[in-house]
């Protein structure tokens, strides 16, 4: 349909007689249109709720059909800034021509080379261009899967494998998925596991020094600070040892370098290298989940270099591609070679075009210096943050913002259940995608590494503006 009357100035509407004669017409239809279309995106949500499982959890009810950059956008047409990047997932911004270009050209050459029946080239490229990122030259040997929660229970099966031992300690608030076997390992939510035991066996959870909300910090905060809450926390893992998880039955000790699900908290500097010496002490396999917090997430291609520290099993996913299904297990070679051939494997491991999709990734990392860019606009994130925030705030409410790169999370303290996710309400009112993370009111901002810098100024005025909108609602409250 031409809307001719859209097509005349203000000027000529009111000297052409002909638009008082249309007008009323094309108005009509017009809003025919829109309210035809609104109402078939209310059928798609529709659609999607009935037949969709019930147990997936949806932050918002957008239909998209479109993403690029730092922008998805929905059916209507309408555009969203997105601080979610799928959850840590498309750390390039959506469709990164790079890897678009890649991953059309794999697609018309190999789409699957099975991994038990062939080496294909795609995975030994991502291989080769993997090595020497690692946080050391000893994790040299590597196993792809599918997901997150796949790649950790593989890390569990080489430990318990190569150790000959059972048990996996864990941390309190840690999240390493929701399948069966992670769901032991899971201890950010109970949602995640409730109502499905019994759970896999010889699992002990031991506390995180989540020092913000250790008990003894929050009553003196300068005489049980970070570094002392670290060396209890360490304390606590001791006596794990000694009470319910025998070193000699324990396989691996198993931790996010910096919790993701459990509130994007960051362990004192002293905890990692306590970790590390208790697991040399007692034998035990030290396992990094870096599924969230790699591949640049925090400003280094993986979180454990910030500590200087090398697990002995690390697990990847979320960013390794930009999208695509795709993770991985590296270890040491005469670890990963205590398994015999076939007890590893999976239809779709390693899939050529998300190893082309990989390989990419690694390219606009390189070509782009995406490390650089996320640890610039990761200071402007934090700088906006701080100067900002803490004045919109009520007296008796606090926040705690930290983090490392563009793994931001922001802490409300003070403040009644549900603020965080009033937050999250209000900037979706301003065409922004936020999350909310843990049990307690906190928000993450997973931005994409390249967001630029007026990106980064733009999604700096939305979120002030969304937690400034959120306290005046808890002032009418």
């Amino acid at each position: 349909m031409s809307f001719y009357w859209l097509q005349l100035t203000n000027a000529e509407m009111y000297i052409n007689p002909t638009f008082y004669h249309i007008f009323p017409f094309y108005f009509f239809c017009f809003c025919k249109k829109k309210k035809k279309k609104m109402s078939t995106v209310s059928k798609l949500a529709q659609f999607g709720k009935k037949h969709i499982a019930k147990g997936i959890g949806r932050s918002t009810e957008l239909v998209i059909e479109r993403a690029k950059g730092t922008y998805v956008y929905s059916v209507e047409g309408k555009k969203y800034l997105d601080l979610t990047t799928g959850i840590g997932v498309t750390n390039t911004g959506h469709c990164h021509p790079t890897v678009v270009k890649a991953v059309q050209d794999q697609a018309a050459n190999l789409a699957h080379g099975q991994v038990n029946i062939f080496f294909q080239k795609p995975m030994l490229d991502l291989i080769e261009g993997l090595l020497p990122r690692m946080p050391s030259p000893k994790l040299d040997t590597f196993f792809f899967w599918n997901s997150g929660s796949e790649a950790v229970e593989a890390a569990v099966k080489i430990a318990r494998h190569a150790t000959k031992k059972q048990n996996i300690i864990v941390f309190q608030g840690s999240y390493h998925g929701r399948t069966f076997g992670t769901m032991a390992l899971t201890t950010s939510k109970t949602i995640y596991s409730a109502g499905f035991s019994p759970l896999m066996p010889g699992v002990h959870v031991t506390p995180y020094p989540y020092f913000q909300q250790w008990a003894a910090h929050k009553a003196d905060p300068k005489q049980f600070d970070a570094d002392w809450v670290g060396e209890e926390a360490l304390h606590q893992l001791e006596l794990c040892l000694k009470q319910r998880s025998d070193p000699r039955d324990t396989a691996a000790i198993l931790i996010e370098p910096v919790q993701g699900e459990g509130g994007y908290v960051v362990p004192p500097k002293n905890f990692l290298a306590g970790l590390r010496k208790i697991c040399d002490k007692h034998n035990i396999l030290l396992i990094c989940d870096e599924v969230q917090s790699g591949f640049g997430r925090t400003g280094k291609m993986f979180a454990v270099e910030h500590f200087n520290v090398v697990p002995d099993i690390l697990v990847m996913a979320k960013g390794i591609a930009s999208g695509y299904p795709i993770s991985a297990v590296v270890s040491r070679k005469e670890i990963m070679d205590t398994q015999p051939p076939g007890s590893m494997g999976g239809t779709y491991s390693g899939n050529a075009i998300s190893c082309a999709a990989a390989n990419a990734t690694l390219q606009v990392f390189d070509d782009e210096d995406l490390l650089k860019n996320c640890n610039v606009r990761s200071e402007q994130f934090f700088k906006g943050l701080r100067e900002k925030l803490p004045e919109l705030l009520p007296e008796g409410v606090t926040c705690d913002i930290r983090g490392k790169g563009l793994m931001i999370g922001i802490e409300f303290m003070g403040v009644p259940t549900g603020f965080a996710n009033s937050i999250a309400a209000e900037a979706f009112k301003l065409d922004t995608i936020i999350l909310t993370t843990s049990i307690y009111e906190t928000l993450r901002l997973i931005p994409p590494l390249n967001i630029t810098e007026d990106e980064t100024k733009l999604a700096l005025e939305r979120v002030t503006a969304s937690v400034a909108a959120a306290v005046e609602n808890l002032k009418k409250a």
